[in-house]
């Protein structure tokens, strides 16, 4: 949810369909970040991947995994966290995998 200043409701800015994978939908999303350009980038837990949000978008897009629970470099297994650095990488932690990952998304 976005709240403008002085608002007495939020604004949906992505899902709001209830739980399930499709490009509508989240299931137990759990790191939010938001970037200059207010894209929004969620990590969706419940089907390991990271989802986009462009300013706007009626729908997201599987910008990072996607392919099931797992432990290649293209699944994740308990994303949860994202955060980007200065060069406009993304991190995201990876909590049953027990690691960090570094991706280039630009």
């Amino acid at each position: 949810m976005k709240w403008e200043e002085g608002a007495k409701q939020g604004i949906v800015v992505a899902d709001g369909q209830g739980a399930g994978n499709s490009l509508l939908q989240l299931d137990r999303p759990n790191g939010v970040v938001v970037d200059q350009l207010g894209t929004v980038y969620v990590a969706d837990f419940g089907n390991h991947r990271i989802m986009r949000w462009p300013k706007g978008a009626t729908q997201g897009s599987i910008i990072i995994g996607g392919n099931g629970e797992g432990a290649q470099s293209n699944q994740f297994n308990g994303s949860i966290s994202l955060s980007f650095d200065g060069h406009g990488n993304l991190y995201v932690v990876d909590y049953y995998n027990n690691r960090v990952q570094k991706f280039n998304i630009k």
